[in-house]
């Protein structure tokens, strides 16, 4: 095991490097850590749609959509949201509170860290791609449309849930997996060039992004006093809790075997998203939470990646 764990460590070193470079850079002031927003655009908005869109162009949609998989995995995020909402409830919180913590709990960062993981550890991404689809498309439009409707009458309610829909669904990552999936389906021919050119932005997606969240991290840096009640719950179950749960519902509810059992406790296991602090600044909701939670969560998760990774590669 402590062999094991010791490979692992290895073989992500790739990701903690960039990612501790981007922090290095903003906390000795080389790159002022404001920059790390055009570093996430250009990965969220070019680099990462690039990757996507032709790894799904290429990829064998028949394994990538695994039935039974997928349904563990949104079972799982179901019930973790029931329990973090319903904890959310008896604290008193209030409805777009309450969304955002289980946005917290349950989402995961699935671009910008997912994507480099299994890619050193799997030499695969295409398990990410049916997460990718059922977070934008469901559980962040679900989200945003309680964030939009909560405070709000009717008419203001129902203007807000179409801007949230279509927000969601106009996302470049969201558009470049239908692309890349309807072109797999038309088995539409692409030029060559074009696939090339598409191919070499997308391999700057990983290390950017990277790159971009070190940047955020170090100019945000690590408040370990004052947190607020709810934070180093929060991240307890996204690193802990959320995996685990992944996992008994994966083995025993769905009776998933490798690979799509690791696969599941892998994606679980991923830190909570980037955009988690995007939405809490846009609604004003709990902002300096958010902004804990992202950076903690992150950090935390890296540190674990290599005993979830060990334990996967055991057997579980």
């Amino acid at each position: 095991m402590v062999t094991g764990l010791i490979a692992m460590v290895g073989k992500l070193a790739p990701i903690v490097f960039v990612f501790a470079a981007g922090v290095y850079f903003a906390r000795r002031g080389i790159i002022d850590a404001s920059v790390s927003k055009a570093f996430s655009e250009f990965a969220f908005r070019f680099a990462i749609p690039a990757y996507l869109l032709v790894s799904l162009y290429r990829a064998d949609l028949r394994r990538v959509f695994d039935v039974p998989a997928l349904a563990a995995y949104t079972v799982t995020a179901a019930v973790g949201a029931i329990i973090v909402g319903g904890v959310a409830c008896a604290g008193g919180r209030s409805a777009r509170q309450g969304a955002l913590r289980i946005m917290a709990a349950c989402q995961v960062n699935t671009a910008y860290v997912a994507i480099p993981v299994f890619t050193l550890l799997f030499n695969d991404v295409t398990p990410i791609f049916p997460v990718v689809l059922l977070q934008v498309c469901v559980l962040t439009t679900v989200v945003i449309t309680i964030m939009e409707t909560a405070p709000a009458g009717a008419d203001t309610a129902a203007g807000g849930v179409w801007r949230a829909v279509s927000a969601a669904l106009t996302t470049p990552v969201v558009v470049a997996c239908w692309a890349g999936i309807a072109a797999n389906i038309a088995d539409l021919p692409a030029p060559q060039w074009m696939v090339d050119s598409l191919s070499m932005a997308g391999t700057a997606a990983s290390p950017v992004a990277l790159f971009a969240l070190g940047l955020h991290t170090g100019g945000t840096g690590m408040r370990l006093r004052s947190a607020d009640s709810d934070e180093y719950w929060l991240i307890g179950v996204k690193c802990l809790g959320f995996p685990l749960l992944a996992y008994a519902l994966a083995r025993f509810g769905f009776h998933l075997t490798a690979p799509w059992l690791g696969y599941m406790v892998m994606i679980a296991a991923m830190p909570s998203p980037q955009n988690l602090f995007i939405l809490a600044q846009a609604y004003d909701v709990d902002v300096d939470l958010a902004a804990a939670v992202v950076v903690k969560s992150t950090v935390l998760a890296l540190l674990l990646l290599p005993v979830w990774a060990t334990l996967i590669s055991a057997g579980l």
